[in-house]
């Protein structure tokens, strides 16, 4: 096998987190007073940090969006967290991964103690060694949360491959120096454009880049 170390982007690569996600949304854009948002725009809120998306759409204080990412989390977690389905195939992907001396590991920008409650219900953690996500501050990047993952697994940044769904984990792939595999099935990239790295329209053809 090319790769020792298989480390995934949670929502949108393992998990369809997005019903729950934009449940969140649209309870903590109610409750702190926003305008509605269309379709297109609360979809637009799954992938970066809470309080960048409430600054970018709403042109509030970092205070204030602090506040709305407190309501945010604190519906998420109590309400809609489980609202997630995983992809279909996931699982016989990482039975591959694991049976073929490979380790899976998960890096999310997910606050990391959704992120275990969400992984451990769907048992990925039948399957990998290391998991880990976000601080509740949002102080570290997806890169450090990825180097934190390889360092924990023992191997090297040119063992590893690292696949998600969106811009800001090509760009945490990057900054690691690791390869890279993009899925479309997700929220960010999308089958039929042109990208200039490897994607994968399924988790099926996932399995069949790791074996070819």
């Amino acid at each position: 096998m090319r790769y020792k170390n298989i480390i995934f982007d949670l929502d949108g690569t393992l998990l369809n987190t997005s019903e729950g996600i934009k449940d969140a949304v649209r309870f903590t854009i109610k409750k702190m007073g926003y305008r509605n948002l269309e379709d297109n725009e609360i979809d637009s809120f799954i992938g970066p940090p809470i309080q960048n998306s409430l600054i970018n759409h709403f042109g509030c204080t970092t205070e204030e969006a602090q506040r709305g990412a407190n309501v945010f989390r604190e519906y998420y977690k109590n309400v809609s967290l489980m609202k997630a389905s995983p992809y279909k195939g996931i699982y016989e992907l990482m039975a591959f991964i694991t049976g073929n001396n490979m380790n899976a590991a998960v890096a999310t920008y997910k606050r990391e103690d959704y992120a275990l409650k969400l992984l451990n219900a769907f048992k990925f953690n039948n399957y990998c060694k290391v998991m880990h996500g976000a601080d509740n501050n949002n102080q570290m990047t997806k890169s450090d949360i990825i180097k934190i993952c390889v360092d924990e697994l023992g191997g090297k940044v040119d063992e590893s491959l690292y696949i998600g769904d969106t811009d800001g984990d090509l760009k945490g792939a990057t900054e690691c120096g690791m390869e890279f595999v993009g899925v479309t099935y997700g929220f960010g990239f999308k089958p039929g454009n042109k990208y200039d790295f490897t994607t994968v329209d399924s988790c099926s053809e996932l399995l069949k880049f790791l074996t070819d």
